[in-house]
């Protein structure tokens, strides 16, 4: 594993250049320290240097024993704008990174998970595309393949959104955070179902007295859309979902309500009943997620279905009149190459799903494939460029759009997740969470309230703890953190 020391003279944008190192050597060790502290001893095979001085930012790369291999300078009025020295160094971190390294990285020095943003700006100020892309290759460094990707969904996205009303609309998260099983890759708050079954219905009592506060609190704004995610909604039973949406409904103006997803999930958790009860409501929108169709895979990573599970979940679905399903697939998976993904695609293809989404596998700190990494270190991990085509491809000849993009941390290959989806299919609440554009208020355990103040382009938050029993035990705390921050859109 290649170990490098990272050392600035004074503490700022540390993140920022720590994120663009681990883009360029994913596998890397990195530690940072700072010349106050003192000398550091170890051994590492590079030694970077952040220096800032009052009038430039210098970076040099040195090896192991200190000859400088490469180094850059750049002048910047520091105090006076941040933004602007922010992307100044780190255009020079880029440059002598892919110097040294002989590479260069699709989204160029983007480090931020959504990218989208800068080119709906510039379009919401009038820009035009040409004008965007020269910026975002000038500023960026961002390949012409991403740019226009990022570009084109912006345009859409701006289409999409064009009946929402940022300032006196908003959204609603309902979060379940029950799993049959926790993946090898997962690091979300997920609770076990066969050690947690007994909390499920004390969650939902929490959860409905949260629901109520919402309601009460937030009835002279207009509901666009509502998202009940997870976890995995679908470990609800049946009946347990039905007193979920019949609160919902019953709690909130549905004819306000532009779109409503039920995550259904994990194919082993879906059943006729539980598809019966959610079909009582005016649910507009499911997912039914493989991640994909290579059975060697799903049961390398702890999924408990199989890939003949799917497709039959997904014709019930179907045949019970869903008519917007959306699939979750991800690239980079454990022993996955090429043909795989190609294998996954073509069955996703016989399916005809309203909607795809393509993650890029991003390994979190708390997931069991990093926290047991040497266990799992003679898995072979790939994503390429000629994966992420390939999905493209399929999805473009199965009339499916891009139509929203972010992307994570410590993703495989660097690369992106992209949202494609039939016209008229588009989820509207993955383009809001991801945009910031609006108020999304969430609920249940482990979910985040992000309240935007579009006319100071800022958003506040609250949390609600993780743990399903802290948050029973804790729901008038976590509803009156709600009630601090929503008392502020008055």
């Amino acid at each position: 594993m290649l170990n490098i020391s990272l050392c600035f003279n004074r503490k700022d944008f540390e993140y920022d250049v720590y994120s663009l190192i681990k883009a360029f050597y994913p596998g890397c060790e990195i530690t940072s320290w700072y010349e106050e502290d003192g000398a550091l001893d170890g051994e590492f095979a590079y030694y970077d240097t952040i220096t800032y001085e009052a009038d430039q930012i210098c970076f040099s790369i040195a090896d192991e024993k200190h000859e400088t291999l490469a180094s850059q300078c750049e002048a910047v009025e520091y105090e006076k704008d941040r933004h602007e020295t922010k992307n100044v160094l780190k255009r020079m971190v880029y440059r002598t990174l892919s110097e040294v390294s002989g590479k260069e990285l699709p989204w160029g020095d983007l480090t931020g998970i959504r990218p989208t943003k800068i080119p709906m700006k510039m379009l919401e100020e009038g820009k035009k595309n040409v004008e965007i892309a020269k910026y975002m290759r000038e500023t960026y460094y961002t390949s012409p393949e991403k740019t226009a990707l990022a570009i084109t969904i912006a345009n859409r996205e701006k289409d999409i959104l064009k009946t929402i009303d940022y300032e006196h609309g908003y959204s609603l998260y309902i979060g379940i955070p029950f799993c049959p099983s926790i993946c090898l890759y997962c690091s979300f708050g997920s609770h076990v179902l066969s050690r947690w079954e007994h909390m499920v219905d004390p969650y939902l009592d929490a959860l409905i007295k949260e629901l109520i506060f919402i309601s009460e609190n937030m009835k002279d704004y207009t509901l666009d859309t509502i998202y009940i995610g997870g976890g995995t909604p679908t470990t609800l039973n049946a009946a347990q979902m039905e007193r979920l949406l019949t609160k919902v409904t019953e709690l909130f103006p549905m004819e306000q309500v532009q779109e409503f997803t039920v995550e259904a999930g994990r194919p082993d958790t879906i059943n006729e009943e539980v598809l019966k009860a959610i079909r009582k409501f005016p649910v507009t929108r499911i997912s039914i997620n493989p991640q994909t169709m290579n059975q060697e895979t799903l049961d390398l990573i702890g999924r408990h279905h199989t890939v003949d599970m799917v497709k039959e979940k997904f014709r019930m679905a179907r045949d019970l009149g869903f008519d917007n399903i959306n699939m979750d697939l991800i690239i980079g998976l454990p022993e996955e190459d090429i043909d795989d993904v190609r294998s996954t695609m073509e069955q996703v293809r016989e399916l005809a799903p309203d909607s795809v989404t393509v993650h890029s596998l991003a390994i979190k700190r708390a997931a069991r494939l990093n926290i047991f990494k040497e266990r799992y270190a003679n898995l072979k991990i790939q994503n390429t460029q000629e994966m992420i085509d390939l999905t493209a491809k399929y999805a473009r000849e199965m009339g499916l759009e891009p139509y929203y993009l972010y992307r994570q941390k410590n993703m495989a290959g660097n690369f992106e997740n992209v949202g494609y989806a039939a016209p008229g299919k588009a989820c509207i609440y993955n383009i809001l969470i991801m945009e910031e554009k609006q108020t999304i208020v969430a609920c249940g355990a482990g979910t985040t309230t992000k309240v935007t103040f579009p006319a100071e382009n800022r958003l506040e938050r609250a949390e609600n703890v993780k743990d399903v029993a802290s948050y029973i035990e804790r729901i008038d705390e976590m509803i009156d953190r709600k009630e601090k921050l929503l008392s502020k859109l008055v």
